[in-house]
């Protein structure tokens, strides 16, 4: 193997012109690819399998390496076996249908049913600006939007006869989500009693407003957000999107299939929503490890 990174490194230096600094990247990389495949005694190309080739990436992984770095890694393992057949070197290429290091992504951090009552128990009520925050997040959590899709929202997205939000999301794209009754009698309570206290000419049609009557900026919706997990109790990291994937997450939980969740997050891309049955395997584990006599 270390005569065919030679070919390799040749080839990449004569033929493709690379500057010394990348080649002698693609060399360490090569390196330890091969060193990865020398311990599991594979010395031959063609002993090389797909497997080999995703193990080898979550080893890296699993001694800290970021994604980025495991992306570089697996472009120089895919370009060395795509020179090893196209020089007759090897009969195929194991990297074709290698799972690129998007599957790496972290596992989101989710709220248990238990903790998202918790967060909204403590939402003060005393004021119109606790209710409205009270409001926002049971829309938060029945409708999964992304902070930006809230505060855009206009008193006429909201359809509360039949029970549904309309977001404008990226590449302005509207899409109509389907919300339930906690989050209706929320939005009518706050709609009929509390946007009037808020409101002043200036206000315009915007749903949420602050207490000068002004739109609410995502900044503040976040530490609002962060403040409630504080007075809540919980010591989970939570980001912009927690609520958002707490969503996702428990509508899979519950039996909601893939396309019907892609579809009310708004994600183009199934793989993009993927992630979420990710969260429900690591779920499945520690409920199998904790309640398993051989866990």
């Amino acid at each position: 193997m270390k005569e065919l990174i030679g070919e390799f490194i040749n080839y990449m230096a004569i033929e493709r012109g690379l500057a010394k600094n990348t080649l002698l990247a693609y060399t360490r990389d090569l390196q330890k690819y091969t060193g990865y495949l020398s311990e599991r005694k594979i010395q031959n190309s063609d002993g090389i399998s797909r497997d080999h080739i995703s193990a080898f990436m979550m080893d890296l992984k699993k001694h800290g390496m970021s994604t980025a770095s495991i992306c570089r890694h697996l472009a120089a393992v895919k370009m060395f076996h795509r020179f090893l057949v196209r020089e007759n070197l090897a009969k195929e290429d194991p990297t074709t249908l290698v799972d690129t290091p998007k599957l790496f992504k972290r596992v989101p951090e989710v709220l248990t049913q238990k903790e998202v009552e918790s967060i909204l128990q403590v939402a003060p009520k005393a004021r119109s600006t606790g209710k409205r925050d009270y409001v926002i997040l049971e829309l938060f959590y029945a409708s999964g939007m992304r902070v930006s899709e809230l505060v855009d929202l206009k008193t006429t997205s909201i359809n509360l006869d039949v029970g549904f939000v309309r977001a404008l999301g990226k590449g302005s794209k509207e899409r109509i989500i389907p919300i339930g009754k906690k989050a209706r009698e929320a939005l009518g309570y706050y709609g009929e009693k509390i946007r009037p206290k808020l409101a002043n000419a200036s206000s315009g049609d915007i749903l949420f407003l602050s207490r000068l009557g002004k739109k609410l900026s995502r900044q503040s919706v976040w530490k609002m957000i962060k403040d409630h997990v504080r007075l809540a109790g919980i010591k989970k990291n939570i980001k912009p999107h927690t609520l958002r994937h707490t969503f996702a997450t428990h509508l899979l939980e519950h039996g909601a299939d893939l396309r019907s969740v892609q579809e009310m997050l708004g994600h183009a891309d199934i793989s993009t929503t993927q992630i979420y049955t990710h969260v429900d395997r690591e779920r499945l584990k520690r409920v199998h490890k904790q309640f398993h006599p051989r866990g």
